[in-house]
């Protein structure tokens, strides 16, 4: 493991020094991320800078596509880390057969914590600023999916059993939980899907977008977000983006405010893109509620190759997940009654 580590660690020097004309004194891995490789590396100088490489299989199109887009937002003040130029003035690297992009190291964490108001206010100003800014920017070759919108209720129903089959192949911790889990998963699918998708607006807003706003995303120093991560860079409907970043479910499953902090984020994003239509705007948490019935991501986690940190988070969020479904369920004729006094300006 160290020889690799070891190894890894040349191939980033002299990338650094063939493609940036730098020299690299340290360099740490970070433990995050499943597409890339991440690592915080100190040059000579004393300077420091974040290296993301990617795997082999990545799609390196896409991610200069979506490097574009954060250095996009970025000019818009939209706290997007800034990405060094190579040699060649481009952000993406190909180099060792794979692509590298550096950026600068910025300060903050990814929060474990539920969101607090002023941070919720904080990210619904930046949400609102990005979607303002890319409103005029030329569409993606992706669009995201709408399976929450458009799919076939039958197809998650049997996914589910597919799903508890490799758990069980896999000797998943959780069993009995996962079938209590799924089995309530299929109930509301079941019962509630036609009746939430019949109170969506027939036309959404969609349009070029981050796509993965969600908590692991976003740095943040106290309450004040100091950057957003990974842009997904492609079409999607602006109020799934707003509706899943304010029904945060570490927020809604683990907080008594959390049905606040959704209010205050969606308002604040109000005050930065007034130009999303107020049906959207209050169709966002119908559509967050929707979007988790058809998600079944965190249900099984050994087929990410996940680090062990990262792999607990993913079950917690499976778990959180389960309760914030039945939070919206249960509150979902007053959240759209509120949503809709703020559109109204009240």
């Amino acid at each position: 493991m160290q020889q690799e580590a070891a190894r890894g660690d040349e191939i980033v020097a002299k990338m650094l020094s063939d493609r940036y004309g730098i020299d690299m004194a340290e360099a740490t891995l970070v433990p995050m991320g499943t597409e890339t490789i991440n690592r915080r590396v100190t040059l000579t100088g004393g300077r420091r800078a974040f290296v993301k490489q990617y795997q082999a299989s990545a799609d390196l199109e896409h991610a200069q596509a979506a490097w574009a887009m954060s250095e996009f937002c970025r000019a818009a003040r939209v706290p997007a880390p800034r990405v060094w130029p190579n040699r060649d003035g481009r952000a993406l690297t190909r180099f060792e057969h794979v692509g590298w992009v550096v950026t600068d190291e910025v300060p903050g964490r990814v929060a474990p914590d539920p969101l607090t108001l002023p941070r919720a206010q904080h990210i619904g100003l930046m949400l609102g600023r990005m979607h303002r800014a890319l409103a005029s920017y030329p569409p993606p070759a992706r669009v995201r999916q709408t399976r929450w919108r458009t799919g076939r209720v039958e197809d998650t129903l049997a996914e589910t059993e597919t799903t508890f089959d490799r758990a069980a192949a896999q000797r998943a911790p959780r069993l009995d939980q996962l079938r209590v889990d799924l089995a309530q998963r299929r109930d509301d699918l079941r019962t509630h899907v036609a009746r939430l998708r019949a109170g969506l607006p027939v036309s959404l807003v969609a349009q070029a977008a981050h796509a993965d706003l969600t908590r692991t995303n976003l740095l943040a120093q106290e309450d004040v977000i100091t950057a957003i991560l990974d842009f997904q860079g492609e079409i999607c409907v602006l109020a799934w983006e707003l509706g899943r970043a304010a029904f945060d479910p570490r927020t809604v499953a683990n907080s008594q405010s959390w049905m606040l902090c959704a209010l205050r984020m969606i308002e604040a994003y109000r005050a930065e893109n007034p130009d999303l239509p107020l049906a959207d705007v209050r169709a966002s948490a119908r559509i967050a509620l929707l979007y988790m019935l058809f998600s079944l991501y965190g249900a099984t986690t050994a087929e990410y190759g996940l680090p062990t940190e990262a792999e607990v988070d993913l079950q917690r969020h499976w778990a959180e997940r389960q309760v914030t479904i039945r939070r919206l369920l249960s509150n979902l004729d007053a959240l759209e009654t509120a949503l809709g006094a703020i559109g109204r300006g009240s």
